[in-house]
């Protein structure tokens, strides 16, 4: 590849595109909203949380020094992250807070990336990580999950037109920051009933001694925050 080409790929990711109508920006949030609210549709979209939710559990092992053994997805769209290392700690404390937390804190800052323009660059940026994730696999199920998702982004990337780029990141965006916010009322609800005993937010508790339901807390102010601070972002088209 020459220097020109290079020059014009990276132009191509890096610099920025224009915004789409606000028609489109609000037609993509509806979409959203439709994949979360509804049971049946959620049963299904829930597992692209789960992916982000178990990979923010992994990211923030390997940034504090843990090894990250391996990532398990279920048809249930529960998940698994395990990693070895110190089992008290600093590091400890913020791999367990990253799972409820790391879906809304993309789509925070996918949403900064689309108010930038930098559409492109973000569908790059969530394949590279859907790959990079795809390593760590260690289940069938999560690895078809993870290849469905991840040649989604690859085929709109590579082969859809500028509008379509655009609606899809700004779909995908909408996602994250509305789908992240559910889980947490889940498991409040889970928690309720007396059950989900061996949560993000139990383990946490344990960890540092503070009472499971501020953990949980903290969830939902991370959610509801990042919804409303991405939404005014993609709103400002």
């Amino acid at each position: 590849m020459d220097t020109t080409s290079l020059a014009d790929l990276w132009d191509e990711v890096f610099g920025s595109q224009p915004d789409p109508d606000l028609w489109v920006v609000i037609a993509t949030a509806v979409a959203a909203l439709a994949a979360v609210v509804p049971q049946g549709i959620w049963r299904l979209s829930r597992n692209a949380i789960t992916i982000a939710h178990e990979g923010g559990h992994g990211l923030v092992a390997l940034l504090t020094g843990r090894t990250l053994t391996g990532i398990r997805l279920h048809s249930d769209t529960s998940g698994l992250t395990v990693s070895r290392g110190k089992p008290t700690g600093l590091g400890m404390i913020l791999t367990a807070a990253a799972g409820y937390t790391a879906p809304p804190l993309l789509g925070l800052g996918g949403a900064a990336l689309l108010a930038a323009g930098h559409i492109t660059a973000l569908l790059w940026l969530a394949t590279i990580l859907l790959v990079a994730m795809l390593v760590m696999i260690r289940n069938a199920y999560g690895a078809l999950t993870v290849v469905l998702t991840g040649g989604t982004f690859v085929v709109v990337s590579w082969l859809a037109g500028p509008q379509v780029q655009a609606a899809f990141a700004y779909a995908v965006v909408w996602f994250l920051l509305l789908g992240g916010v559910r889980p947490a009322f889940e498991l409040q609800t889970k928690r309720r009933r007396g059950g989900a005993g061996d949560s993000d937010a139990d383990q946490l508790a344990r960890l540092t001694h503070v009472p499971a339901g501020m953990w949980l807390a903290m969830f939902h102010v991370v959610s509801l925050c990042s919804l409303m601070g991405g939404g005014r972002w993609l709103l400002e088209v």
